[in-house]
C-alpha cells in the first residue's frame, strides 16, 4: 500500500529532489512512489472546466495528470505565438499543481493523439522538401524557434528546486516530474540523430526532470535515447510484455505511459468500446507487477474545430470530431462505470480514503431550434472573400494568406472557365474531397476513391467549381511530409490540365464569421434548397446555460458554430449524431447558431440533454 497524502506538489514546493529511479523503482522526494496518472488534454477542455476534470482524478485516486502540447495551436502563424484564453498551459499546470497533481509533460513536437498532423503546424509543408521529425535544417530551426517560446513558461513549473538554489524566479518549484522526448518516435525512426537533438534542444533550455520515451512494443527498441527513461503503450497485456521492458535498459522502474482505456472513431466506422471489467483487470495485473501507470485517456474531450487527425493505412480515414475514446470520464466529463471500479481499486491500493467525486453537472435539452434565414455560397464569394489568382492551382498550405503562413484549415474553392463538357479527372490529386460544380449546378465529388466525372455539356463558357475539403491531416505513420490539404498537383478535362484559377480561402476563422453575420443577402429558407450554404437560427435560454448536445437529424454534413465557437463537423455516414456544446459557450437569452451545410440541409436542429456516438462495437 502507498499513502501518498504527504507527496503532493503545494506541500514539496521549495525542497523537492523531484523525480528519480533507483533500483527499478521511482522515488519522489526520496520517498518510494508510483505514478498512477491520467490523460487530459487542456486544448480538448473548456477552461472553466478543467478544475472539475482535475478533481475528478483526484476522487478517482490518481496522482499525475499528463498531457500533450499543441504545437499547431500554440504557433499557428510562423512566428505568432499564443498562449491565452484555452491555451494558457501556465494556468492549466498551476492548476493541476494547486489540487495536487503531479504532471508528466509531453510536449512533443510531434503529439500524434488524433490530432491535425500530430500537432505539427501546416505551414512547416509550404516548403516542398520538408522532412519532419528528422534534423532537417528547416523542421530544426521552426522546433528551436517554438521551444524558446514554450519552454521558459514550462521550466520554472518543475518539481526539482534544487537545480536553482541561485534562481530566485524558480524559487517555488511546481507540478512537473517527467518530460517526454518527442512521442513514438521508434514507429518513425526515419533519422538516428534525431532523438539526440529533441533531448538536446529541451535540456539546453533547462528542462532537468527525468526525461521518459514512449512507444509500443514494435517500436520500443528504435525510439530510445540515452538519459531517457523508456516506457510502453498499449491496451492488451501480452505475457513478458513489460518484462520486454527490461531488455532495453535493466533495473529501471516499468511504467505504462500509455494505457488505452478504449479507442477513436473515424467517420464511417462505428463507436468503439472497451470492456469496462476488461480495462480495470488488465489495470489491476498492471499494478501486480509493480508497474506505474498512466491511463490515455481519463478524459478525452472534443477536437473541437478542424483540429482532427486522420489515419492512413490501406486508405484515408478522418476521425470524428468528439474525442469521448469510452474514456473513465465522457466527452462532457460524466462519470462512467470505468471510473467507480478504478476509483475501488486504487483506493485499497492507496489503503486512504479518496476524496469524493464532484457532482455531475446536469445536462440540458433546450429543444428544437429553427434555422430560419440562409444564404448561399455563391452569393457570399463576391461580398466577403478576396480570390487569389494563378495560372496553377495551389495547395492549401502555400496560398499567400496569414502573413505568409498559408491555410491551414476547413476549405479552399478553386475556380476556373470551361468550354463544354467532357471527362474530369483529378489524378489523385484531390486532398480529400471535392464538390464539383458546374455554375451553380452540383455535378459530383471527387475523392480519394472517385478521380473522375462526366461534366454535362453546355453551350458556351461555364464556371467550374471545385470545393476542396481538408478532412484532417494523418497523425500516424510514415505519411506525414504528404499532408498538404486542397489541389497538390493539377486537373484534367478531356486530357487538358486545367489553368487560370481564382482561388478562394474558406478557413472560416471568427473573423470571417463575424463578418458573415452583417453581410446582405441573407432570407428566409425555401422549402427546399441544397449547399453550400450558410443557415443560421438562435436558441433562447431562460436560465443559467447548460451543456447539452446538437442533434443535426436531416442535415448532411458541415460545421457548426455557436456564438462563434467552431464546434465541429458532422457528417450523416456516422457514427458521431450528436455534437457536444459546452454550457459555458452559451449566453443567457439569444444564442446565434450558424451552420455551413455542404448538401442537404435539414430545417431544425434539436439540442437534447444526451450524447449519441454511434453503433457500438468492442474493441478487439
Amino acid at each position: 500500500r502507498f499513502n501518498w497524502s504527504e507527496l503532493i506538489p503545494l506541500r514539496l514546493w521549495g525542497r523537492t529532489l523531484g523525480l528519480q529511479t533507483e533500483n527499478s523503482q521511482f522515488l519522489l522526494e526520496g520517498m518510494p512512489f508510483r505514478i498512477f496518472g491520467g490523460s487530459m488534454h487542456y486544448f480538448r477542455v473548456p477552461r472553466q472546466y478543467w478544475e472539475d476534470r482535475m478533481l475528478k482524478m483526484k476522487a478517482c485516486g490518481l496522482n499525475t495528470l499528463t498531457t500533450y502540447v499543441p504545437w499547431n495551436l500554440h504557433e499557428q502563424e510562423r512566428g505568432k505565438f499564443d498562449f491565452s484564453q484555452n491555451l494558457d498551459l501556465e494556468a492549466f499546470l498551476s492548476l493541476a499543481a494547486k489540487n495536487g497533481l503531479w504532471v508528466i509533460l509531453r510536449p512533443g513536437p510531434y503529439i500524434c493523439s488524433e490530432w491535425d498532423l500530430g500537432g505539427l503546424p501546416s505551414w512547416l509543408l509550404q516548403d516542398p522538401e520538408m522532412q519532419l521529425r528528422t534534423t532537417y535544417k528547416g523542421f530544426t530551426e521552426a522546433v528551436d524557434a517554438y521551444f524558446d517560446h514554450l519552454m521558459p513558461i514550462v521550466v520554472p513549473l518543475q518539481a526539482s528546486t534544487i537545480h536553482y538554489p541561485l534562481c530566485p524566479q524558480y524559487k517555488k518549484g511546481g507540478p512537473i516530474i517527467a518530460v517526454q522526448v518527442e512521442n513514438e518516435y521508434g514507429s518513425y525512426a526515419k533519422d538516428p540523430n534525431y532523438m539526440t537533438y529533441v533531448k538536446m534542444a529541451l535540456l539546453n533550455r533547462g528542462i532537468v526532470e527525468l526525461l521518459m520515451t514512449s512507444d509500443n512494443k514494435n517500436g520500443l527498441s528504435f525510439g530510445l535515447v540515452e538519459g531517457a527513461l523508456a516506457t510502453v503503450n498499449f491496451q492488451k497485456l501480452e505475457p513478458g510484455l513489460l518484462k520486454y521492458l527490461d531488455t532495453v535498459q535493466r533495473d529501471q522502474p516499468k511504467m505504462v505511459m500509455e494505457y488505452w482505456t478504449g479507442w477513436f472513431d473515424n467517420w464511417g466506422g462505428p463507436h468503439y468500446v472497451f470492456d469496462a471489467d476488461e480495462m480495470v483487470n488488465t489495470v489491476a495485473s498492471i499494478l501486480k507487477l509493480g508497474a506505474s501507470i498512466n491511463l490515455y485517456m481519463f478524459h478525452g474531450g472534443t477536437n473541437f474545430g478542424f483540429m482532427n487527425g486522420a489515419l492512413e493505412a490501406d486508405e484515408y480515414k478522418s476521425d470524428v470530431t468528439s474525442y469521448d475514446y469510452d474514456a473513465v470520464l465522457t466527452e462532457a466529463g460524466d462519470y462512467t462505470s470505468k471510473f467507480f471500479k478504478l476509483r475501488q481499486l486504487f483506493s485499497m491500493i492507496i489503503g486512504q480514503p479518496l476524496p469524493l467525486p464532484p457532482m455531475i453537472e446536469s445536462k440540458a435539452s433546450y429543444g428544437a431550434v429553427l434555422l430560419h434565414q440562409y444564404i448561399s455560397l455563391w452569393d457570399v464569394l463576391p461580398t466577403l472573400l478576396q480570390p487569389i489568382k494563378s495560372e496553377l492551382p495551389i495547395n492549401m498550405e502555400n496560398l499567400h494568406l496569414n502573413d505568409s503562413s498559408g491555410q491551414s484549415y476547413g476549405y479552399v474553392l478553386y475556380e476556373t472557365v470551361i468550354f463544354g463538357g467532357g471527362h474530369l479527372h483529378s489524378r489523385d490529386h484531390v486532398r480529400d474531397r471535392a464538390q464539383v460544380f458546374v455554375n451553380t449546378m452540383y455535378v459530383g465529388e471527387l475523392d480519394y476513391n472517385t478521380v473522375e466525372l462526366s461534366l454535362p455539356e453546355g453551350q458556351g463558357f461555364r464556371q467550374l467549381r471545385l470545393l476542396v475539403e481538408n478532412r484532417g491531416r494523418v497523425n500516424y505513420g510514415l505519411a506525414l511530409n504528404e499532408q498538404r490539404k486542397g489541389l497538390i498537383g493539377d486537373v484534367f478535362l478531356n486530357k487538358t490540365p486545367l489553368r487560370n484559377f481564382k482561388i478562394y480561402s474558406l478557413e472560416m476563422k471568427p473573423g470571417f464569421m463575424k463578418s458573415l453575420r452583417h453581410v446582405a443577402g441573407w432570407s428566409a429558407v425555401p422549402d427546399y434548397f441544397v449547399g453550400p450554404a450558410f443557415f443560421r437560427g438562435r436558441l433562447w435560454i431562460e436560465h443559467q446555460p447548460q451543456d447539452t448536445f446538437l442533434k443535426l437529424q436531416g442535415w448532411e454534413k458541415g460545421v457548426v458554430f455557436v456564438n462563434g465557437q467552431n464546434l465541429g463537423r458532422y457528417w450523416k455516414i456516422g457514427p458521431q449524431e450528436t455534437l457536444y456544446l459546452p454550457g459555458p459557450w452559451l449566453w443567457k437569452g439569444s444564442n446565434e447558431i450558424v451552420i455551413f451545410e455542404e448538401r442537404t440541409a435539414g430545417r431544425i436542429i434539436q439540442s437534447v440533454d444526451i450524447p449519441y456516438l454511434g453503433r457500438t462495437q468492442y474493441v478487439d
